[in-house]
């Protein structure tokens, strides 16, 4: 899979360690940005990720600020972008699983170096379930999740 991949300044210090540990996992990171520790606005690292996904550039994505909240609430602001901060495997996979969780939100201060190394795979590795056999229960709320963004 193709996994676009984007930092603020607060998340730049584990960017290495999020574009090794896509690698590991057999997928291809894009990097989006941003290349150093100077400020900058996550949301505008959030919007390339998200547009990534929007185009079909990118199947799912990973996005690091300093605490995961602020990217997550600007990635959920875009149409199909479908993100949660997790701190913990289960999270990261149960997100996919039964949400259909694309793009996973990390906190650069609040994670370190070895549970990202965790975290990314089990979001990489989830598939969701909606789609096969037994997964209607979950499909129909995906679909009410996707009817409450028709909606807006």
């Amino acid at each position: 899979m193709k996994i676009a991949v984007g930092f603020d300044h607060a998340g730049f210090p584990l960017k290495q360690t999020v574009l090794d540990a896509v690698r590991a996992a057999g997928h291809e990171p894009t990097d989006m940005g941003t290349d150093s520790v100077d400020s900058v606005d996550f949301p505008d690292f959030t919007e390339k990720v998200g547009r990534a996904i929007q185009n079909g550039e990118a199947e799912r994505g990973i996005l690091v600020c300093g605490s995961g909240i602020g990217a997550c609430i600007a990635a959920n602001k875009m149409k199909g972008v479908y993100a949660s901060i997790c701190h913990d495997t289960y999270s990261a996979a149960q997100g996919v699983l039964h949400d259909d969780m694309n793009v996973l939100c990390l906190g650069g201060r609040v994670v370190g170096p070895e549970l990202a190394k965790v975290l990314i795979p089990a979001f990489l590795n989830a598939e969701y379930q909606g789609n096969k056999a037994g997964g209607e229960r979950l499909a129909r709320r995906v679909g009410k999740i996707h009817k409450l963004e028709e909606d807006e």
